[in-house]
């Protein structure tokens, strides 16, 4: 009975050796240890060669290109920011652009031209897209394109902003085997939306918008490149031969001179600059020459008495000139000379916005806009000054073609080139 019950008794298997977890620290080092970058020359290689195939894009960029370039023309012609978020949200990957920026930094000439003509392509389609848009808009002049001048102008929060996203996207792209997404975002915000505008400027035919947008687009892409590479190299990224240190110091040269010429004062950044805006002052006026219009009268013959005088001099009339004789007695001759009509002199003005790049031409005092005027049109002032809510007002005229549009504007911003008893 005893060996029956041994026979029978089950036995207790033993018990799994339990695994232990990683500590914290102990996942932050392994995660330190595979985002480093290697200090051998066959790791970099590795590395670099890894990037590479990564940073090239795919045919989805393109396809995304489109949609995105498609969605901010639909935005700039609706003067919809939220059409213009939506397309930015749209944008494909930037991988290009740190492709770009990573070829500059490790002195790849191959790949740079490479990753450069498939960012390339990708602007022409964004160009083509926004010019399309443009060519639409002719449709309905005039309109209201607020957004088109505000994109096509620098400013000095936008640069901030594309200097931290670029820094940030090239940093995340090389460190981690997950897309970027957002800093992706940022820096497509900062230059797909001045390059479409400049394309809906050019097509549209409105004025200073192209090539303002393109300045601000090759700016931005300079401005981008130059604080990625410096992240990357701060991160250890090094040319591995002699040639490669020639063309990234190449590169560095062209892009300080790029940012130079196009951001540093000296150039032409009134029309392409928004950095200093002036609240809502977005019009100054210059005085025009008037033109005269005379008004001929015709002779009328007049009898011509007989009269004795001494000599004296007559005075000047508007209708009378004396003939004088050489004698001492001169007998007055009256001739029939033009009589000028005096007109009122025009005040003309000449749209020259620092902010927006033009001005709103308003249906009446603070109301709604009829028109959208761009800088460097000239427009006529036909009233006086006319307060409402705080502020004066005048009406102003300006020509489109072959129609006239009315409308006010601000008469703070008006000034005259010659004084004027209404002003």
């Amino acid at each position: 009975m005893p060996q029956e019950l041994e026979k029978t008794s089950p036995t207790t298997p033993p018990e799994p050796i339990a695994k232990t977890r990683p500590t914290r620290a102990q996942r932050r080092r392994a995660a330190r240890r595979r985002s480093a970058i290697p200090s051998s020359v066959e790791g970099r290689s590795k590395l670099l060669e890894n990037l590479v195939q990564r940073a090239y894009p795919s045919y989805e960029f393109f396809i995304f290109a489109v949609l995105c370039g498609a969605i901010l023309g639909l935005g700039y012609l609706l003067d919809s920011q939220a059409f213009l978020v939506f397309g930015i949200l749209m944008a494909p990957l930037m991988s290009p652009v740190v492709g770009m920026i990573l070829a500059s930094v490790s002195g790849s000439a191959n790949f740079f031209i490479r990753t450069l003509g498939a960012f390339f392509i990708g602007s022409i389609l964004i160009f083509f897209t926004g010019a399309l848009a443009g060519l639409a808009a002719r449709i309905w002049m005039p309109l209201t394109l607020t957004q088109v001048f505000v994109h096509s102008r620098l400013w000095w929060p936008d640069l901030v902003v594309l200097a931290l996203g670029s820094i940030l996207l090239a940093a995340s792209f090389v460190r981690s085997e997950k897309k970027p997404f957002l800093p992706s975002v940022v820096v497509a915000y900062e230059l797909f939306l001045p390059l479409n505008a400049a394309a809906f400027g050019l097509a549209s035919g409105i004025g200073n918008v192209f090539p303002q947008g393109l300045f601000v687009f090759l700016a931005h892409i300079s401005w981008a490149m130059f604080f990625g590479a410096l992240a990357l190299f701060f991160l250890g990224f090094r040319p591995l031969k002699t040639s490669g240190w020639l063309f990234s110091l190449l590169i560095f040269a062209l892009l300080l001179v790029a940012l130079g010429g196009l951001l540093l004062p000296g150039t032409d950044s009134s029309s392409t600059s928004g950095i200093q805006p002036t609240s809502t002052r977005v019009a100054e006026v210059v005085g025009g020459l008037p033109d005269v219009s005379a008004t001929e009268i015709s002779p009328s013959q007049t009898p011509t008495p007989d009269a004795t005088s001494t000599k004296k001099i007559a005075e000047p009339s508007a209708t009378l000139s004396l003939v004088a004789s050489p004698d001492s007695t001169a007998e007055p001759e009256f001739t029939a000379t033009p009589t000028l009509t005096a007109e009122p002199t025009p005040l003309y003005a000449l749209i020259a916005s620092s902010r927006g790049g033009g001005a709103y031409l308003r249906r009446e005092p603070g109301g709604p806009v009829i028109l959208t005027l761009s800088n460097d049109e000239l427009v006529q002032a036909l009233t006086a000054p006319l307060e409402y809510d705080g502020e004066d007002w005048v009406q102003v005229k300006v020509l489109r073609g072959n129609e006239s549009f009315e409308g006010w504007i601000i008469q703070s911003v008006l000034k005259t080139a010659t004084p004027s008893p209404d002003w």
